[in-house]
């Protein structure tokens, strides 16, 4: 059994004595592991930096089997991301959670897309924490968990939409959410697609993907925990705000 694709590393992990386990994200294949001999060498290790896109190829004698990569560098994006913060918190972020909700080798070829698209665009804070916000949305959706976010859930109004039920998902305008509002998350325009996109709207986006992917798709992946690795790029965010 083999393949050859290009894809997104996730994850590394020493194996052996001079081996590494790595998770690699690919548009056919979906988050594909195997063992890259050598993978710990001066040689090797440098290019296996999260985020680095590379040429893969996978072999096994059998489907079910481990295997093994061999790879080839085609872009780092480990200078961009150390050059401040944010940007090493948000790729980290990244690869944190498709790492923790992707099924393994399960094609999601859309998402790859995006997600290729957002890492191409680290080291330019003026425009990633907005793009990042839209990821997750596509995240979301792409895991069955997606907002609808078109009309009230309650009265069926297209105006005015401020809430999002925290059990559905769905929006929920002023006059239709009534007393319930205090119960409701922030449906800020940022998330509909409206506006010029504040900093202070994407930190409501910001809360409200969160509940979703922690209550939601976290919970259907054996309750475990949302990687912590989220947590510390909207706190990063936060504070340069």
């Amino acid at each position: 059994m083999e393949w050859r694709g290009t894809g997104i590393l996730l994850a590394v992990r020493r194996h052996g004595e001079s081996s590494a386990i790595i998770e690699v994200f690919t548009p056919d294949q979906g988050r594909h592991a195997g063992v890259v001999r050598g993978g710990t060498s001066r040689k090797i290790a440098p290019i296996l930096q999260p985020g680095a896109q590379l040429d893969v190829a996978w072999r096994a004698r059998l489907e079910d089997h481990i295997g093994s990569f061999t790879v080839e560098p085609i872009r780092s994006r480990a200078d961009v991301a150390m050059a401040d913060r944010l940007s090493l918190a948000g790729l980290n972020t990244v690869t944190a959670l498709l790492s923790f909700c992707l099924p393994e080798r399960e094609p999601h070829a859309p998402l790859y897309t995006r997600t290729e698209q957002l890492l191409d665009l680290l080291g330019q804070p003026d425009i990633w924490p907005l793009a990042y916000l839209r990821w997750e949305v596509a995240l979301l959706e792409e895991m069955g968990h997606g907002l609808d976010l078109s009309a009230c859930a309650v009265t069926g109004s297209l105006d005015d939409l401020v809430y999002v039920s925290p059990k559905t998902g769905r929006a929920v305008s002023r006059n239709g959410a009534g007393d319930w509002a205090d119960r409701l998350l922030p449906l800020p325009d940022v998330l509909r697609g409206v506006g010029p996109a504040p900093d202070a709207e994407i930190i409501q986006g910001f809360a409200t993907t969160g509940h979703f992917l922690r209550n939601h798709l976290a919970a259907n992946l054996g309750n475990r925990p949302l990687p912590e690795a989220r947590d510390r790029f909207v706190e990063a965010f936060n504070r340069q705000v």
